[in-house]
């Protein structure tokens, strides 16, 4: 891991306040470390570390990975019940989630338009809408 990737996951836990320990610190790096956003799932961020030489084992990625949403640094986009993602760019935008190949990727938020949205029962906001739109190979 290069010094700016470190020092660029270090910020983003400064950021949201999160300790930066060991784990956490090698987790953001690979992450953030070179200033792109990405959609991981917690088995291929786990798999990314092992590659890069970090020891952590695949329970702290995935509590890592909930402290980091619950610090607002991720959002969680579920796929279906079992597949979860989890990407670094947290403002709403669409998804597309490719079937054939299970890759999730941003789609083109300003093609999007959403007319209306049902009401919500009393007592209720809408806290966020999820968009991700299924392909497959035609």
């Amino acid at each position: 891991m290069t010094p700016e990737a470190e020092e660029r996951g270090a910020a983003w836990l400064a950021k949201a306040g999160l300790r930066p320990t060991r784990q956490r610190l090698a987790l953001a790096a690979l992450l953030v470390g070179d200033g792109e956003d990405r959609h991981v799932t917690a088995e291929s961020l786990y798999e990314a570390a092992a590659a890069a030489g970090d020891k952590v084992s695949l329970a702290t990625v995935y509590n890592t990975l909930r402290a980091f949403c619950e610090a607002g640094l991720m959002t969680e986009i579920t796929v279906d019940g079992s597949k979860s993602y989890f990407d670094t760019c947290v403002h709403d935008h669409p998804h597309f989630y490719w079937e054939d190949t299970a890759e999730l990727t941003d789609a083109p938020a300003k093609e999007l338009e959403i007319a209306r949205l049902p009401g919500t029962p009393e007592g209720a906001e809408v806290a966020r809408v999820d968009v991700v739109i299924r392909l497959r190979k035609a």
